[in-house]
């Protein structure tokens, strides 16, 4: 459906604000299709990036603020994040063997099982709803990255 259509609005001052519209929109369309799929199995979607970021650098810990840096909402609490994987058994964390200050996380073996229960769902949803094409995703892709300069 149109963005014009969802939110009701038959004209924009600018078809760049459109597009800004637009892509907030989309995020937040996306965002609550996905809030479905983790909040089923428990989880919030900052808490997913953060196990998703783990898996990537497994089997070496990562630091809190190497999360941090990592994450897609750069707003969200990593340290509290990890608090909360860590309380489901999702991930560990342990004093790092080089500087006593830092704490090095890893993702668990039921943490990985839970990003294997979780990723077919996801990927139907990619598969059914993200209608573009590799050609015209990679479009946006490249858009996007434009936007961000």
């Amino acid at each position: 459906m149109k963005l014009e259509e969802e939110i009701k609005q038959s004209k924009f001052e600018t078809e760049r604000q459109k597009a800004i519209l637009n892509v907030i929109y989309t995020a937040n369309w996306i965002g609550s299709v996905q809030h479905k799929i983790f909040k089923k199995h428990k989880l919030t979607s900052p808490q997913y990036n953060v196990l998703r970021i783990l898996r990537g650098k497994f089997p070496d810990p990562l630091t809190v603020s190497s999360i941090q840096e990592r994450m897609l909402d750069k707003m969200s609490n990593a340290s509290r994040l990890v608090d909360k994987l860590v309380e489901k058994g999702l991930a560990e964390r342990s004093t790092c063997m080089y500087d006593r200050r830092q704490v090095d996380v890893v993702i668990t073996t039921t943490g990985q099982k839970l990003l294997k229960e979780i990723e077919p769902e996801l990927l139907d949803f990619h598969n059914s709803e993200m209608v573009l094409s590799e050609k015209d995703a990679a479009a946006v892709n490249e858009a996007l990255d434009k936007i961000r300069g």
